[in-house]
């Protein structure tokens, strides 16, 4: 009875009709077979639907968040139901439709009151239980300082805007609901991917500490390095502290020594402000005498807000790393963006001072409290692509094999190969 019903509304209702047509034949197959497998573990009998702790089960979402998403894909029935024609026309919406379907789908998501505001406690909510289910073994778990921390570090690139309505909350329009998710484009890929395969937008790099350093002491904390992967190819996955300041000492020459590599890097420093910023270099740091680099690199703020600044296309002023230059016109140093001694930003040589300026390279404000920077610490991570340790580990161990053979050959043309038999 459950299935005629379901059959005879899926034929009446024009948008799972058009919601099919966007699968393939093998992807509604495989739609039934999780529709079946969820709706099994619903225990309803002959009914066949998907009940709400099913179904936040399954997405691994729970609370305000998970009970927002389910009446949504639901499309607001309050019946507590989940049926195979919402299933799919959700999907459809979610994962197959335009662009704009599924921004207009997330703007709605993020307003988990349902009362048709997306107000600043509603994206709070919401951010607290992603970072939560991200940052935590249990997303049950309650929500941790650090979490909380990053929450309202997170907010604050929103730009929330207070109407005359009677509502006293400031509220995101989904004009500034779209500038804040390029801004963060790992939150974009989080709401983005909930009715997708688990952990598709939850990765977290694995991030690799020197030995000798209090891990305290690192900037570059797990929810930051989330921020920033969301931006990153997700083959980037191992990012290795390849400097500290506080390990290291504060010298340009050490700097270049210890990230001398063949791959991207993340600089990240802290000011004397306590502002925490810096820039992702998709090219290694050497010596020119002029901007370098590719359109894959990047500026990004991590508090007392958190965004990224990707290249606009203005000009190609990408990276920036001159040594032992004497003439004013090539100050030594590191930097990102905008042009000679006006850069998106830039460390001198000498790395106790240096400038962040708005910057036209990569759309970016003045990065800190002030125009001129001090900086107090400074860490640069080098990233290690997937299969890179093993490809690396195999070519030296392949190198020292064609040498063994090399060094008996020659022991054989003058007989001496097997004289320790």
């Amino acid at each position: 009875m459950g299935n005629s019903e379901s059959s005879s509304s899926s034929a009446a209702d024009p948008r799972f009709n058009s919601a099919c047509r966007a699968f393939t034949g093998k992807e509604l197959e495989d739609l039934k077979s999780l529709f079946a497998s969820l709706a099994a573990k619903s225990q309803n009998n002959n009914d066949q639907y998907i009940t709400p702790s099913v179904f936040k089960e399954y997405i691994g979402i729970g609370g305000p968040l998970g009970d927002r998403l389910f009446d949504l894909v639901t499309q607001k029935r309050n019946d507590h139901k989940l049926t195979f024609q919402d299933l799919v026309i959700a999907k459809g919406t979610y994962e197959k439709g335009t662009k704009d379907d599924i921004e207009e789908f997330i703007y709605q998501l993020l307003d988990v009151c349902g009362d048709g505001v997306v107000g600043r406690s509603d994206v709070k909510s919401v951010l607290a239980t992603m970072l939560n289910c991200i940052c935590s073994q249990n997303c049950s778990e309650p929500v941790s300082d650090s979490e909380q921390e990053c929450v309202d570090i997170f907010l604050n690139a929103a730009n929330f805007k207070k109407d005359i309505s009677e509502k006293d909350e400031s509220s995101l329009s989904f004009a500034d609901f779209r500038r804040w998710c390029t801004l963060l484009p790992s939150v974009w890929k989080f709401l983005g991917s909930l009715l997708m395969p688990a952990d598709s937008g939850s990765q977290i790099p694995k991030l690799v500490h020197l030995e000798n350093i209090d891990s305290n002491l690192v900037l570059l904390r797990k929810e930051y390095a989330w921020l920033i992967g969301g931006a990153l190819s997700p083959e980037l996955d191992e990012w290795k502290l390849m400097y500290h300041s506080a390990v290291h000492g504060q010298s340009f020459n050490t700097f270049l020594g210890k990230i001398s590599n063949d791959g991207p890097s993340i600089l990240v420093i802290k000011d004397r402000e306590g502002y925490i910023y810096g820039g992702y270099a998709s090219q290694p740091w050497e010596k020119h005498g002029d901007f370098y680099g590719d359109l894959k690199s990047f500026l990004f703020q991590l508090c007392p807000k958190a965004s990224i600044f990707r290249p606009t296309g203005a000009n190609h002023n990408m990276q920036w790393c001159a040594v032992n230059f004497s003439s004013d016109s090539i100050p030594n140093g590191i930097g990102f963006g905008g042009r000679v001694n006006h850069f998106g930003l830039f460390v001198s040589a000498n790395f106790d001072k240096g400038h962040t300026f708005e910057c036209t390279t990569f759309g970016s404000p003045c990065l800190s409290k002030t125009d001129y920077i001090y900086p107090e610490v400074i860490e640069c991570w080098g990233m290690v692509p997937k299969g890179a340790q093993q490809d690396r580990s195999e070519a030296i161990r392949g190198t020292v094999l064609e040498r063994f053979k090399e060094d008996r050959h020659m022991l054989n043309m003058v007989g001496l190969a097997n004289s320790s038999d």
